[in-house]
């Protein structure tokens, strides 16, 4: 009896799993996701005259920020430094053709594919997007967003 007791309390002492290092999908969710993009197209295109992003990953990025009750705050740039941007806390989300293949999976977390692609060379390309290190919940939240919209869950 004394053991199950223990076991419960040592339960409550561990928060909410999975949880955010620094909190990112808590602050976003009802507020702003911040959104780093590299310019790929079709995965996420940038109009030079108004701004404005669309292409496959903004569509999914829109469409997960709606689910968290969260607006979009679009930060373009090259991938190196959307990967710092991203490191740093700086981009909540990176987003731009992003494979399972990436450079940056030493200093981003990378979702799970989402997708599956052929590549120019005729190669199979697995789609990510890419979130901070230890932000868990969001990547969670993220990946089981995507997994819906790709008709898996």
């Amino acid at each position: 009896m004394a053991a199950l007791a223990l076991g419960a309390s040592l339960l409550g002492a561990c928060g909410s799993i999975p949880a955010d290092s620094e909190g990112t999908y808590d602050r976003a969710r009802g507020a702003t996701l911040v959104v780093g993009v590299s310019e790929h197209h079709p995965w996420a295109v940038v109009d030079d005259g108004t701004g404005e992003v669309t292409g496959v990953e903004a569509d999914l990025v829109r469409g997960f920020a709606d689910s968290i009750g969260a607006d979009v705050e679009w930060k373009v740039g090259p991938e190196s430094v959307l990967a710092d941007w991203v490191d740093k806390g700086e981009a909540d989300v990176m987003i731009g053709g992003l494979t399972a293949s990436s450079p940056w999976s030493d200093t981003v977390a990378l979702t799970r594919p989402y997708t599956t692609v052929e590549s120019a060379a005729g190669e199979k390309e697995k789609m990510v997007m890419a979130v901070p290190m230890g932000e868990n919940k969001l990547l969670v939240a993220l990946e089981r967003y995507l997994a819906r919209e790709a008709g898996e869950i």
